[in-house]
């Protein structure tokens, strides 16, 4: 698959060995373009690599104690484009901030575990084939 092809994938987490872990992870399932990123301001900078879907952690708070934190992340890149998918990834299982996260128009909100890897890799083949379908509708609508 050439890399015109690849699902372009950002990472964006404060826990550097957990941000390795998940690349790899990533990697060794499926055929991805991933760039990762310390905090929500170094992805906020590449956005014009215009990424397919994002996974973003919700404190961001490891690296620099001044840094946005996940939601302010979330605001950020759906001004520049709301159409760009966000999981939002975090160790918080409270539902009031899975609830506020979708508030922010996260696609979805995944709690860090054992699982976690794999909802996230069904949440983004949902993601994608959903995309590709309002696509191909776009384009019939589009010759009707």
């Amino acid at each position: 698959m050439n890399k015109k092809n690849k699902i372009k994938l950002f990472l964006v987490d404060d826990d550097v060995l957990f941000l390795k872990s998940l690349k790899i992870d990533f990697l060794q399932s499926a055929d991805f373009d991933i760039e990762t990123f310390v905090t929500g301001e170094l992805c906020i900078a590449k956005l014009s690599a215009h990424p397919d879907i994002i996974i973003l952690d919700y404190l961001l708070d490891c690296v620099d104690k001044n840094a946005m934190n996940g939601i302010e992340t979330l605001d950020k890149i759906k001004a520049f484009n709301p159409d760009i998918p966000v999981i939002i990834l975090s160790a918080q299982d409270k539902i009031e901030v899975a609830i506020n996260c979708m508030h922010h128009k996260a696609t979805d909100y995944v709690v860090k575990s054992e699982t976690a890897f794999m909802r996230l890799q069904k949440i983004i083949t949902t993601v994608m084939r959903f995309n590709k379908l309002e696509k191909e509708l776009n384009w019939y609508m589009e010759r009707m």
